[in-house]
């Protein structure tokens, strides 16, 4: 943990004047001198502009590869070769993969320089800044540190619960803390976000709606009350999202808008996005979004020298969709298929003939968007301008579904029918009269395929005692049957199979080599948190 928490108390302030420099309008404040913690929050812009840096920089270690090798790797969405990344695939990660360390830092980081807004803020404000505006940026710290440990403990598990970082500059020997009451440290986060973020209600595309809501926080929380099987709130707060209409479905309740339309640069922060990482396209290394590099086919796509096609759609993916939904095209790119948004100074992009990222025929669609003069002239290598989301409103709907189902076999109550059937009308497939656990999950597979939530799926299959005890029966057996291997050159190709059953074990990453080695207690049995 020394790598984590000695730095960071000093890591929040140069991130705040290194954004004093960039061009994009969300991160845009007025220039400041000799910046201190002391000085900065002086007036309603400055303390407004104090948490744009959550929504960036700490974020980009967690989206450059460990998001995607955790959950579309290791979920079987996706295949590779990749040194660095291809044990994910196989159930056979170790503590020192850099891979997996990057992604503990980087969400730490996340938690740090929540911490430090939390902490410092409210001393530090005058009483001339208006109490909502300071309670909103509290408001949005305590949704990002919240996010940040609800990806740590469905990770990792029993992590530290850390909520002032300079406890631990002199002394970073520090235990771990329950599952249990990570998630519950994650509830109360979101609750008080919930009851101090500004409401809003979203239209069209802007950089205001960049910035998490009250209802942000009450959509993360539903997902969270998901995890945990407490199917009442869940549904009370996905209603509670709904009713609102701050949110909006593209291609349904957004005319003139599909789902591929989601993934292109122009809709960053649309009435969809409910959380969302703000990329600078063009920024330096560490603040543009860097997905297209290592998702792209190849260089032509990009226009900037990456698109190095790592991971390839798995065939078990590619199998997974209906005939006819319309969410193939923007996830996965196939022989022959037309994308107009990209290369258009050539007329557009046609997939090749002989595709084939990692042996799949295929290549990933998603979160690639082109080159710069595709993109509003945003963009450089490994610096895309196109937003990650972390949450979209479809989320909510089939977290509705899901809560009304509330683990019975089968419903066809119209309030789980209309949330989930608006989804799939959405991606041009017909509406079911009756659905069940499995359709739910299935809905969500292909919704969020490549978009790092489905490991995160297959985690909470066996439910909260499952997540609790770590036993996941129902999930390996349906890892187990995931087709993982390859095709071959031949027309129509041949599959070469390869199947993997994963352990219980293997639903908790170990923790990085080199925090451990730092922090032995990592090791050591869990402690329970006291709460204050």
């Amino acid at each position: 943990m020394k790598k984590n928490i000695n730095y960071i108390p000093f890591f929040f302030i140069p991130v705040i004047l290194i954004l004093t420099g960039c061009k994009k309008e969300f991160f845009n404040r007025p220039p400041e001198s000799a910046l201190t913690l002391d000085n900065f929050y002086q007036n309603t812009d400055q303390v407004r502009s104090s948490t744009n840096a959550l929504y960036n920089s700490p974020w980009f270690h967690w989206n450059n590869q460990a998001s995607w090798a955790i959950t579309e790797l290791y979920g079987g969405n996706a295949r590779t070769y990749s040194s660095d990344v291809v044990n994910f695939g196989k159930f056979a990660v170790t503590g020192d993969n850099i891979v997996l360390a990057d992604g503990w830092r980087s969400l730490f980081t996340v938690v740090a320089q929540s911490n430090a807004l939390i902490n410092n803020l409210k001393n530090k404000v005058p009483a001339s800044v208006p109490a909502n505006v300071v309670n909103n940026a509290l408001g949005e710290a305590h949704l990002m540190r919240a996010l940040a440990y609800f990806y740590l403990v469905r990770v990792w598990g029993n992590v530290p619960i850390i909520e002032n970082s300079l406890d631990y500059v002199d002394n970073f020997q520090v235990n771990t803390n329950p599952v249990s009451d990570v998630y519950k440290f994650i509830v109360n986060d979101l609750k008080f976000a919930e009851a101090n973020c500004t409401a809003m209600v979203r239209s069209g595309s802007s950089q205001a709606q960049g910035h998490v809501s009250s209802g942000s926080a009450t959509a993360l929380l539903a997902k969270v009350y998901l995890y945990m099987g407490d199917h009442a709130n869940a549904k009370i707060c996905a209603e509670k999202v709904i009713n609102s209409g701050e949110f909006k479905l593209y291609g349904s309740d957004v005319q003139g808008k599909s789902y591929n339309d989601l993934f292109k640069t122009a809709n960053n922060n649309n009435e969809e996005s409910v959380i969302a990482i703000q990329w600078l396209g063009g920024g330096s290394y560490g603040h543009g979004n860097s997905l297209q590099s290592s998702f792209a086919y190849n260089s032509s796509i990009t226009g900037t020298g990456d698109g190095y096609a790592v991971i390839g759609p798995s065939i078990d993916l590619q199998q997974a969709y209906e005939p006819g939904d319309q969410r193939v095209a923007a996830t996965i790119m196939l022989a022959g298929a037309k994308y107009p948004e990209l290369d258009q100074a050539n007329g557009g992009y046609t997939v090749p003939s002989d595709v084939n990222a990692q042996d799949t025929r295929a290549a990933i669609k998603k979160y690639v968007v082109g080159t710069p003069a595709d993109n509003g002239g945003l963009g450089a290598q490994f610096s895309a301008g196109n937003n990650t989301y972390l949450m979209r409103y479809s989320d909510v709907l089939l977290i509705e579904a899901e809560a009304v189902l509330a683990g019975r076999t089968t419903t066809s109550d119209p309030a789980a029918l209309t949330p989930f059937n608006k989804v799939r009308l959405r991606a041009g497939l017909n509406a079911l009269p009756a659905i069940t656990q499995a359709d739910i999950l299935h809905e969500r597979r292909v919704e969020f395929a490549i978009e790092g939530d489905y490991w995160f799926d297959l985690y909470r299959m066996d439910g909260w005692n499952g997540i609790l005890n770590n036993q996941h029966p129902k999930a390996i057996a349906v890892i187990s049957g995931q087709e993982r291997g390859i095709y071959s050159a031949d027309k129509p190709p041949v599959t070469y199979s390869q199947k993997y059953t994963p352990t219980n074990a293997n639903f908790v990453f170990p923790y990085p080599a080199t925090e451990v080695a730092q922090n032995s207690k990592l090791t050591q049995a869990p402690i329970p948190y006291v709460f204050n």
